[in-house]
């Protein structure tokens, strides 16, 4: 029985990033957003349960996978396909190649084994947090902004291709996983966790976007940095 409650997890994953997809094409990039982030949460447990109960398989490896297609490639992709409708009729549809990109980092994630501690290219949650946030954070003022507004799709587009690129690329990054607890080797983590709270504090949602960005420059400056 115990062998099937991580993929009972990681189902309600997929079953999260399906209903954030329905608000998404409804409009309603809020409650698409809570689901992403209740389907990470679930992706977050579904690893975890898996090997406090020694019952980790090939299986829930693969089904983990498509569940991550779903909420965090398919489902961010709707949320900005939507914003975008209004301004244009055939440009939002070029924005689905982010979740075809977030499918093919899923399955490189699968096959490399460099990646047990860290990240080889952005994770589909983070980039899939920073959509979310973004449009629900600060998607208003953006429409609202004189260049921001007039350029609107082609500064999403642009962006939208920066993170498929961010996805596959192969730029270390790291992972907030703790051999121990100490603050030597762990510098980087505890930077990042404590500048994360004034960005929640100051920019509300807008400051998850501004996380995950903080994150891909923090990766790039210690990448860049042991290489020195």
């Amino acid at each position: 029985m115990k062998k099937h409650i991580p993929n009972t997890i990681t189902c309600c994953n997929l079953i999260s990033g399906c209903i954030a997809t329905y608000w998404a094409f409804q409009g309603k990039c809020d409650m698409a957003l809570l689901f992403i982030v209740i389907g990470a949460v679930f992706d977050f447990f579904d690893g975890m349960v898996a090997r406090l109960l020694h019952v980790s398989s090939p299986i829930g490896k693969e089904l983990d996978s498509l569940a991550d297609c779903i909420t965090f490639g398919f489902a961010p992709s709707a949320i900005i396909f939507e914003y975008l409708r209004p301004e244009t009729e055939l440009l939002p549809f070029i924005v689905f190649v982010m979740a075809a990109f977030s499918a093919l980092r899923l399955a490189k994630f699968n096959l490399d084994e460099r990646q047990a501690m860290g990240f080889i290219g952005l994770p589909t949650p983070a980039n899939a947090l920073f959509w979310g946030a973004l449009i629900v954070g600060a998607g208003c003022w953006m429409k609202s902004a004189p260049f921001i507004s007039s350029n609107l799709s082609l500064i999403i587009l642009g962006s939208v291709f920066i993170s498929c690129y961010l996805l596959v690329a192969e730029i270390p990054m790291f992972a907030l996983k703790f051999k121990t607890w100490g603050w030597k080797g762990n510098e980087v983590k505890y930077i990042f966790l404590l500048t994360c709270i004034p960005l929640l504090v100051f920019l509300g949602i807008s400051g998850l976007a501004a996380i995950i960005a903080w994150y891909i420059i923090l990766s790039i400056i210690t990448n860049h940095s042991h290489h020195n």
